[in-house]
Order: C-alpha cells, then sequence, then structure tokens
C-alpha cells in the first residue's frame, strides 16, 4: 500500500493551487462588490486578479524549483516541466491582457475564471507520465474551451463553433480513451514508463495497433493534425478573438507536449521508421504521414481563404505539421527545437489574433478587405502584423525562421548517414514557400490597398498596443537570439 503524504503533493501542485484560487477570487470579487458596476471595470479589476495570480504562481515556480515523481508518474516535475508551465502562464496572462477591454460579453469575470481553469488544466497536462491525469487533464481543457469558444452569445458563429468543438471533441474523447484502455489492458500500467517497457517489441500486436491508432486520433484532435482538423476552421472563426488566441497558443504546447511525451515515452521500442526505403512499422511511420497531409491541405485551402481568421486556422494546421517533424525525428535535439518552435509559434499566432481583434471591433468584419489601408489607420498594430505574418511565413530574422531551420536540421541529423527524413524535410520547405503566398496577400492589404474613402483612424487602448509591441518584439529578439530561449529550455 502507498502511503502519500498530502502536504507533500499539495506542495508540489501549488502553482496550480494558486491559480484555482485567483480564478475562485476574481468570481467572489465580482459577485460580492462589483455587480453593479460597468463591464469594462469589472473586466479590468477581474484581469488584473486573474494576472496577480498566475504572477504569483511564476514566482513561486521560480523561488522553489522542484523535482519529483509520485504517485506512478501522477505529478513529475523537472526542471524542464517547470519552465514549461511558466511559459503557460505567461501566454495566459498575454492572452488576458488583450481580453481586457472588450465587449462581447457581460460575464467577464465568469470568462476570465474559465481561462484559469483552463491554464489549470495545462499545467497539469505537461507535467503528469499518467495516462489517468492526462485524460483528466485534456478533459477539463476541453469542456472550458467548449464554453470559452461559445461566449459570444450575440453571434450564431459562435454558438456553431462550440457545437462543432463539442462533438468532435467527444469522439475524440471517446477514441482517446479507448486507446489508453488497450494500454493499460497490454501493460497493466498506467504509468508512460511502464506502458513502455511492456509494449516494447510488440508492434505485431493487433491490440497494440488499435491502441496505437486510436490514441493518434485522440491526440490528433488536439493539435489540429489532418484528417482531424474539422473543428479549427470553425472554431477560429466563430469564437471570440481571446478564446482562439488561447486555443492556438497556450492550448497547443501543452497538446504537443504531451503528444510527444505520449509517443515517446509511451511507445518506445515500437517507433518504426519512416525514413526514406526504409519503412518499418509502428507509430513514426502514422505520424509522418500526418505531418505531411497536414502540410499540404493546411497551405493550399489556406490560399483561398478570405477570412483572416480562417487562414490563420489553416495555417495552423500547417504549422502543426511542421511541428509534427519534430515527433517524427524524435530526438533530445528535436525535442527541443520542437518546444522552441511551438512557443515561437503561440506568441506570433496570439499576436496576430490580438491584431484581428482590433480590426473586427473597429470594423465589425475579419475579411482581407477589413484590413484595407489599416496601416494608415493604425500603424502601430500594422507593424505588428507585418512581423507577426513574416515570422510565420519563416522569413528571418524573426522567430519562425530560426524555429523552422533548427526543426528541420534537427530531422535531417535524426538518421545520419541515410537521406532519412529528407522526402519530409523538403516537403516542409516547399510548403514554407507556398505559404508565403498568403500571408504576404495579408500585408498586401494592410500596406498596399487603399483604404476605404469613409473609414476613420482606429483607436487601440494603450494597454494592447503594449502588449501587441511587445509581442513582436519577442518574435524579433527570439529570431536574433534564439539562445535566450534554447539555453533556457
Amino acid at each position: 500500500m502507498i502511503r502519500v503524504n498530502y502536504l507533500d503533493l499539495l506542495h508540489l501542485i501549488l502553482p496550480e493551487a494558486i491559480v484555482v484560487l485567483a480564478a475562485l477570487c476574481v468570481l467572489a470579487v465580482d459577485l460580492m462588490f462589483l455587480r453593479t458596476s460597468e463591464t469594462r471595470v469589472r473586466g479590468f479589476v477581474g484581469g488584473v486578479v486573474s494576472i496577480a495570480g498566475c504572477v504569483a504562481a511564476v514566482v513561486w515556480i521560480l523561488h522553489a524549483p522542484q523535482s519529483a515523481n509520485v504517485l506512478d508518474g501522477m505529478v513529475v516535475l523537472t526542471p524542464l516541466i517547470e519552465r514549461m508551465q511558466i511559459v503557460l502562464l505567461l501566454l495566459s496572462i498575454l492572452t488576458i491582457l488583450m481580453f481586457m477591454g472588450s465587449a462581447f460579453t457581460r460575464h467577464v469575470c465568469e470568462y476570465l475564471t474559465l481561462m484559469l481553469l483552463a491554464t489549470v488544466s495545462v499545467m497539469f497536462l505537461v507535467s503528469t507520465q499518467n495516462l489517468l491525469l492526462i485524460f483528466l487533464s485534456l478533459e477539463l481543457l476541453s469542456l472550458s474551451l467548449y464554453v470559452l469558444t461559445a461566449f459570444n452569445k450575440q453571434s450564431g458563429r459562435s454558438a456553431e463553433a462550440a457545437i462543432k468543438y463539442f462533438l468532435f471533441g467527444g469522439i475524440s474523447a471517446a477514441f482517446l480513451l479507448f486507446g489508453f484502455s488497450l494500454l493499460y489492458g497490454l501493460s497493466n500500467s498506467t504509468n508512460l514508463v511502464g506502458i513502455a517497457a511492456s509494449v516494447h517489441g510488440r508492434m505485431l500486436d493487433p491490440l497494440l495497433v488499435v491502441a496505437l491508432v486510436m490514441t493518434l486520433a485522440g491526440l490528433g484532435f488536439k493539435v489540429a493534425a489532418v484528417p482531424f482538423h474539422f473543428w479549427a476552421p470553425d472554431v477560429y472563426q466563430g469564437a471570440p478573438a481571446s478564446s482562439a488566441a488561447f486555443i492556438a497558443s497556450s492550448s497547443k504546447v501543452g497538446s504537443f507536449f504531451i503528444l510527444y511525451q505520449v509517443m515517446v515515452i509511451g511507445l518506445m521500442g515500437a517507433e518504426g521508421g519512416a525514413a526514406w526505403h526504409g519503412y518499418a512499422s509502428g507509430w513514426v511511420p502514422v505520424v509522418a504521414i500526418m505531418a505531411a497531409f497536414s502540410m499540404v491541405l493546411g497551405n493550399l485551402v489556406a490560399i483561398t481563404q478570405s477570412s483572416v481568421r480562417r487562414l490563420l486556422a489553416y495555417s495552423a494546421i500547417a504549422h502543426t505539421g511542421y511541428m509534427l517533424v519534430g515527433v517524427v525525428s524524435h530526438t533530445e535535439q528535436s525535442f527541443i527545437a520542437l518546444l522552441y518552435y511551438a512557443i515561437t509559434y503561440a506568441l506570433t499566432v496570439l499576436g496576430a489574433f490580438g491584431v484581428v481583434s482590433v480590426v473586427e471591433e473597429a470594423t465589425g468584419g475579419d475579411t482581407l478587405s477589413h484590413l484595407a489601408g489599416l496601416s494608415r489607420r493604425a500603424p502601430v498594430p500594422s507593424f505588428c502584423m507585418l512581423v507577426f505574418m513574416l515570422s510565420l511565413a519563416g522569413i528571418p530574422p524573426f522567430a519562425g525562421f530560426f524555429g523552422k531551420f533548427y526543426l528541420f536540421s534537427s530531422a535531417l541529423t535524426s538518421t545520419p548517414g541515410t537521406l532519412g527524413l529528407l522526402w519530409l524535410v523538403v516537403l516542409a520547405v516547399a510548403m514554407s514557400a507556398v505559404s508565403l503566398y498568403y500571408y504576404l496577400k495579408v500585408l498586401k492589404n494592410i500596406y498596399v490597398a487603399e483604404r476605404p474613402p469613409d473609414s476613420a483612424p482606429i483607436g487601440v487602448s494603450f494597454i494592447r498596443q503594449i502588449v501587441l509591441c511587445l509581442i513582436a518584439l519577442s518574435v524579433i529578439l527570439l529570431g536574433c537570439a534564439p539562445n535566450l530561449l534554447l539555453r533556457w529550455l
């Protein structure tokens, strides 16, 4: 019988407890003191309390770093995992700052509470290697995101997107749970390390093949990989901008982290191979095919989009394909490259959604025509959008260029002396070139197209301008000096 000291366990998960406490404080302050106040005041106070909770959690992690592996991998803490938790908290802070001042809902503090609960679930997700807590964390995250997607009650698209997200999410959860149950049945363990020890060398076992397919289907939905991407365009377009930004940033970073953990740690020894003329049965060739189709479909369909939100959605599917290249190569170098890419992509897309929200609030739409002449109406957001689009396209000296370079080079060096994954890297580079077209389409409308004759300058709040400039500066800095993040990771 395992004896657990619950005070020690609480000490390990104190950062998550701090964020939960902040969520409760947001609700309590709103209910007791601010119910009769204006929505903007309530949003500002709730945002300040939420950010204070996230900052307190970051300070605790930095002040009391810990290493632990308790309850059969339920809670696993390493320096890397704690740094990932800090990244997730910082992304949440930026998202909350973007939300402050929004007027799509009167229930601002309930919205912030859900966002904090989603942050807690992602923090738990990256700090566990146990199937039970992985599934529970993913479900808490999903339930929070479904409601955040539907929060704009004045928008029919928001409700439609939430229903589709919920239906696809429920199906993917069933697949994931079925896959996890088979892994448990094959290994008699819910710990990823224990599963790896049991399934090693059993790729011909039909149950293991089914478990692999089911698990990849469930996790593929979370990262929006083809063919499990159908929810992404509608959710990115219909959800409130801050909700879509959270889904595209924090949720994607956490989901990719756990996808890598499950595949590389939990299914170690059942990898197979996707090298040119070196195919071997396993999960690697399946992920390689998902990566190839994600890159091709995401980039080609993005070309046809007139909505900037849907363009960013299909762009996200393409970037999922690039990041899956790091999972396919599964070396230590590719893992760090994957984390660098995921973090810098999350920052960039968060900033892009911030600019889209500015345009939507001023013009009422998010199509390319609504961006016409934006550089003359809102020069600061326009410059930030220039940085974000060029970084997503992989143009130096922005972070997106170095992220792709490091990720693709790590894939090439994962199979020394052979052609290896050259076919996948060549496809990725070709699709990156294709993506430049639709990113430049956005910039053409901002800087070249004439603005409507009756358009007025767009007023942007000081806080939002500061946040956008801070994100843009981070993208430039991490591109010019990538070691600032790589050495820290």
